[in-house]
């Protein structure tokens, strides 16, 4: 396999209708494709998912991050090994820089 060569991000609706993201990342001509899913219900430890407020969708869209996986981490995995999911992992990890994923959002994380 290749390096990562783009990373796109886009709002989409999951099966109950709410904003989600979805991502793509391309390496050479492979591109692979993830819409990251909404729990029902949160706890206390888990990942925070990075929402909008506001009036669209309930306060429940996502643009802030799709703009995360747009123009943050995008331009830090591009050229990177495709070959280390576990290296992009914590990377990815490291450059939100929180416990709980509350920088970039972990919606805007997991779908990388």
């Amino acid at each position: 396999m290749s390096n990562i060569t783009k990373i796109r991000g886009r709002q989409i609706l999951d099966s109950r209708g709410n904003p989600t993201v979805e991502v793509d990342v391309f390496c050479g001509d492979i591109m692979g494709r993830a819409a990251v899913p909404s729990g029902a219900s949160t706890g206390e430890y888990e990942a925070v998912e990075l929402r909008d407020g506001g009036d669209k969708y309930l306060g429940k869209s996502v643009t802030k991050a799709v703009k995360n996986v747009n123009n943050i981490i995008s331009k830090e995995l591009v050229d990177k090994s495709c070959n280390d999911q576990a290296g992009i992992d914590q990377f990815l990890i490291d450059l939100d820089g929180t416990n709980n994923k509350s920088n970039l959002g972990a919606n805007a994380i997991l779908g990388v």
